[in-house]
C-alpha cells in the first residue's frame, strides 16, 4: 500500500497477536488504535484481538527508535510503505511503544528483562536508559534495603548481561554481590553463582565481609559444590588457586589454617597462611618490617569499606595494633615508595611506647580514614592488640560503633576497659568473657563484702609484654557511659564488689548484666547494684555468690515516692523482679527454698530462666506466675514431673528445656507414690504436655528419659535443632535411627555416657554430615578412632 500525501506522517504498525483469546464481544479479526488516543487505550480489551494496527506518527518512531529511524528515513523499502509489520511480542511492544510516547512507564523486576531486550531491538535509547537507572537504584545501598533482589535474580540478570555484552548490568552485578556479600553467602543459591561472576566480586574494591574467615568459608563451599562443572570446561586447579588467592591468609584465624591443612582446596594456602600468621606473631618484637615484603602490605590490611557494619578479628592472635593502623590509612600510601619510611616507622612505634602512650606518626594520624557504616567490632582473643591504642583507632575510625566484643584478653582489667570506652560515647553493648571452665566456683567462698570498706587501689602497671592499663582511682568517675545497655564479665575473676559499684555509677543505663563466674563478687554487691540500676532487666549470676541479700532487692518494691505502704499483692506486682526478662542463677546455692518460693511468684514476664543446681523445690514451680518462657533450665535439681508440667502448661511458647540429672522428672514403677489405676501417670501427663509443643528447638534430659520418652514427643520435634542425653537416660537404636525423619533440623546431638553400638553411630554420622554430634564418656576407645 503505497504512502498517500495526506498521510504521509503517519504510518501503521500491524502486530500479530499469537497470544489474543477472544470473546463474544471481539469476533473481529482486528482492531485499529491510534497513539494520539494513548493515555485512554483499554490495554486487555485490545489484547483480545489477533490482529492490532496501531497508527502512529512517523517523526515520533523516527525520533525515538533507531530501528524506526532506519526503517523510515534510510533506503529500505519499508520507507515508502504505510505500514510496518512487528515481529515483537505485543504487550511487551505496546508498553515500549507507551514510553517513546511519553507515558509513565513502571519498571519492575517482572518486566525489566523484556522491556530492555525490546529497547536493544527497535534501539530505543531513552528506555535502555530508564531500565539502567531503575536497575542502578535497586542495586544501590538504598535499594538493598527497600527492594532487596532474590539471588536468583542477581544470577539472572548477570547472565542476561554477559550475553548481551551489557558492561554496565555486568559491573552493577558485580559490586552489588561485592558490596552484600554477607548476605548472598546466606543463600541457598550461593553456590548457583557463575565463576566469572564470583571471581569479579572477589575481586572488587568494595568487597564487605566481616572478616577473611567468613569469606574463605564462602569459596570453600562453593568450590565443593562446583567441583564437577568446573572440571569440564575450564582448568579445575587454575581456577580453584585463581579465586582462592584471593583471601588475605594472614588475617585468618590461627584455628582455621591449622584445621584447612588437609583440605583437598585449601591445602597450599593453609602452609602459606600459617606462615604469614607466624611471621605476624613475631613481627612486632621485631620493630620493622622484617620478612615482610613493602608490595605484602596491601595483603595485610582488614577489610573496611564504607559498607562495612561489622568488623570481626576473633581468634587472630597474630593481628597487631600495627595492622589495625595499616587498615586505617588511605591505600594510596601503600602504593606512594614515598611513604615506605612513615609505615616502617609505624611498625617500629608500635612496640616502642612512649611515657605508656602509642606514638602514632603525625602525618598517618591527620589521613586516618573514618567508616561511619561500622557499628560492631569483636577483637575477642586478640592477644597481641594493644587494648588501649585499639580503642584509640575506634574512637577515631569508627564514630558509630555500638557493639564491642573484647573476649579472652588478660592483658587488661576489666574497670579499665570500660574507661577506656569512655572516649565512644555511643557504644551500647560490650563482652568481655574469659574461659571459666577451669574454675570450680562452688568450692570458692568470698567473704569481703561491702564495697564502702574498700579502699580504692588502682590496678598494678604490669612491665610484662602484656601491659594492663593503669587506671584512674575508683573515686574519680568519668563522664557515664549512659548508652550501655548491655554488659557482659562472664568469667571476669578480675570483677569484685568494688568493680560492680563502679559498673553501676558509670553505666546508668543498664539493662542486661552478665557476671557469670565472677567468683571475686559477693552476694551483696550484688544487691547493692541490682538496687542501684533502675534499669536492669536481666541479669546472668550463675556459679556466683548470689543469694538471700540479691534476691530481696529483685523483690524489693519499686516505689519513686518512696511510699513503703504497699499491699503484699502490689508489691509482687511492682517489683523490681517483676520487669525482667531473663534472670540466670545456675550453681547458686545460698538461695533458699523460701527465697526461691518468694522469688517465682514475682516473675511475671520472664522468657529465660535458670535454676540450674539449685535448691528448687516443686512449691517454687507451682508460684510461677509467668507465661513468656522460652527457655528453662532446671537441671541437676530435684524437681517433680508434675510441677514440671504446671509450668509448661501455662508457657506455651517454650523453644528450650534442659532438664538433665533430674532424678525425679521421671518416676520409675517403685515410686511410693501411689496413683489410681484409671490416671495417667504423672510422667505421661509430662509426655502428653510436651507432645503438645510445637517450638521445641533444643532439650536436654537425663534420669528416666527412655525411647518411649522419645516416642511421646515426636510431634514437638519437628523443629528441634539440638539434643542432649545426659546420664540415666537411653534414647536406643531405634530412636537414633529414626532422628533424622523426626528431627530434621537437628544439628547438634550429645550423648553422655551412652552405649551404643559404635557402628550405628559411626554410620548415622556419614549420613548426616552437617549434625555435630559429640559423645562424652561413651565406647572411649572407639570415640578416638571416629
Amino acid at each position: 500500500m503505497e504512502v498517500s500525501d495526506e498521510d504521509d506522517e503517519h504510518v501503521f504498525l500491524v502486530c500479530t497477536n499469537t497470544d489474543s483469546i477472544q470473546t463474544a464481544e471481539t469476533l473481529k479479526d482486528e482492531i485499529l488504535v491510534s497513539t494520539a488516543d494513548i493515555l485512554s487505550w483499554d490495554l486487555p480489551t485490545i489484547l483480545t484481538f489477533p490482529t492490532i494496527k496501531v497508527q502512529a506518527h512517523s517523526n515520533m518512531l523516527i525520533e525515538q527508535s533507531m530501528y524506526f529511524r532506519g526503517l523510515l528515513s534510510g533506503n529500505f523499502s519499508e520507507s515508502c510503505l504505510g505500514s510496518i509489520s512487528i515481529n515483537w511480542n505485543v504487550s511487551e511492544f505496546l508498553q515500549i511503544l507507551k514510553h517513546m510516547c511519553d507515558c509513565v512507564l513502571d519498571i519492575t523486576l517482572d518486566n525489566f528483562f523484556p522491556l530492555y531486550e525490546g529497547a536493544l531491538y527497535f534501539g530505543v535509547e531513552s528506555l535502555l536508559l530508564k531500565c539502567e537507572m531503575w536497575l542502578s537504584e535497586v542495586f544501590s545501598p538504598e535499594g538493598f534495603q527497600s527492594t532487596q533482589i532474590q539471588m536468583e535474580d542477581l544470577i539472572q540478570i548477570w547472565n542476561f548481561g554477559s550475553d548481551r555484552a551489557r558492561d554496565y548490568i555486568v559491573h552493577l552485578c558485580m559490586g552489588y554481590l561485592a558490596r552484600n556479600f554477607m548476605w548472598a553467602k546466606r543463600s541457598e543459591f550461593f553456590v548457583k553463582l557463575p565463576y566469572d561472576l564470583l571471581l569479579s566480586s572477589v575481586k572488587h574494591p568494595q568487597l564487605t565481609v566481616d572478616s577473611e574467615l567468613h569469606l574463605s568459608d564462602a569459596l570453600l563451599l562453593w568450590l565443593e559444590s562446583n567441583l564437577e562443572n568446573l572440571e569440564r570446561p575450564i582448568k579445575t586447579e587454575d581456577n580453584c588457586i585463581g579465586i582462592l588467592k584471593q583471601i588475605r591468609v594472614g588475617l585468618l584465624p590461627l584455628w582455621f589454617a591449622l584445621g584447612k591443612r588437609n583440605s583437598f582446596y585449601f591445602r597450599q594456602l593453609a602452609e602459606e597462611s600459617l606462615d604469614s600468621i607466624f611471621r605476624l606473631l613475631n613481627i612486632v618484637p621485631m620493630g620493622s618490617l622484617g620478612t615482610f615484603k613493602y608490595s605484602d602490605l596491601d595483603h595485610l590490611r582488614i577489610r573496611l569499606t564504607e559498607y562495612s557494619k561489622k568488623v570481626n578479628l576473633s581468634g587472630c592472635p597474630q593481628i597487631p595494633s600495627t595492622i589495625l593502623c595499616l587498615s586505617l590509612i588511605p591505600q594510596s600510601y601503600l602504593t606512594d615508595p614515598m611513604q615506605e619510611k612513615i609505615i616502617e616507622k609505624l611498625f617500629f612505634n608500635c612496640k616502642h611506647p612512649v611515657r605508656d602512650r602509642w606514638v602514632f606518626p603525625q602525618n598517618l594520624s591527620e589521613e586516618t580514614l573514618t567508616f561511619e557504616a561500622v557499628q560492631e567490632v569483636d577483637i575477642s582473643k586478640c592477644r597481641n592488640l594493644h587494648v588501649e591504642h585499639a580503642v584509640d583507632c575506634f574512637r577515631k575510625s569508627f564514630p558509630s560503633l555500638r557493639t564491642l566484643k573484647a573476649g579472652y584478653l588478660l592483658n587488661i582489667g576489666t574497670t579499665s576497659f570500660l574507661q577506656l570506652l569512655e572516649k565512644c560515647p555511643l557504644v551500647c553493648e560490650i563482652d568481655m568473657t574469659v574461659d571459666i571452665t577451669p574454675l570450680i566456683p562452688a568450692s570458692v567462698t568470698v567473704l569481703s563484702s561491702s564495697p564502702a570498706e574498700v579502699q580504692p587501689v588502682p590496678e598494678k602497671t604490669s612491665s610484662a609484654k602484656y601491659q594492663a592499663v593503669q587506671i584512674m582511682s575508683f573515686n574519680e568517675f568519668g563522664p557515664p557511659l549512659s548508652n550501655v545497655t548491655k554488659l557482659t564479665l562472664d568469667g571476669r575473676t578480675d570483677v569484685s564488689d568494688l568493680g560492680l559499684h563502679y559498673i553501676s555509677k558509670l553505666c546508668v543505663s543498664l539493662c542486661h548484666l552478665n557476671i557469670k563466674g565472677c567468683i571475686s563478687v559477693t552476694d551483696i554487691g550484688i544487691s547493692d547494684l541490682i538496687s542501684t540500676c533502675k534499669k536492669l532487666n536481666s541479669i546472668v549470676v550463675c556459679d556466683t555468690s548470689f543469694g538471700i541479700n540479691a534476691v530481696q532487692a529483685l523483690c524489693s518494691a519499686i516505689s519513686d515516692s518512696g511510699n513503703t505502704s504497699l499491699h503484699s499483692r502490689d508489691k509482687r506486682l511492682n517489683s523490681v523482679v517483676s520487669n525482667f526478662e531473663t534472670l540466670h542463677m545456675g550453681g547458686c546455692q545460698g538461695v533458699s527454698k523460701s527465697s526461691l518460693i518468694e522469688l517465682m511468684s514475682q516473675t511475671q514476664v520472664l522468657k529465660s530462666l535458670c535454676l540450674r543446681g539449685t535448691d528448687l523445690v516443686d512449691q517454687a514451680l507451682y508460684n510461677f506466675v509467668g507465661s513468656s518462657l522460652e527457655m528453662l533450665d532446671i537441671s541437676n535439681t530435684k524437681i517433680s514431673g508434675a510441677a514440671l508440667t504446671h509450668v509448661i502448661q501455662g508457657n506455651p511458647s517454650l523453644k528450650c528445656l534442659k532438664a538433665r540429672d533430674c532424678r525425679n522428672l521421671f518416676p520409675g514403677d517403685s515410686c511410693t507414690e501411689k496413683r489410681e489405676s484409671d490416671l495417667p501417670s504423672l510422667h505421661e501427663k509430662l509426655h502428653a504436655e510436651l507432645g503438645k509443643m510445637n517450638r521445641l528447638e533444643e532439650i536436654e534430659f537425663g534420669w528416666g528419659f527412655s525411647f518411649i520418652s522419645f516416642s511421646s514427643l515426636e510431634s514437638a520435634l519437628m523443629s528441634l535443632k539440638a539434643i542432649n542425653i545426659g546420664l540415666g537416660g537411653m534414647l536406643g537404636e531405634d530412636a537414633l535411627k529414626r532422628l533424622p525423619a523426626i528431627c530434621p533440623l537437628l544439628e547438634t546431638i550429645i550423648l553422655h555416657f551412652q552405649f551404643h553400638h559404635y557402628c550405628l553411630l559411626q554410620a548415622f554420622h556419614q549420613t548426616s554430615p552437617g549434625f555435630h554430634l559429640e559423645l562424652v564418656s561413651s565406647v572411649i576407645a572407639k570415640m578416638l578412632s571416629f
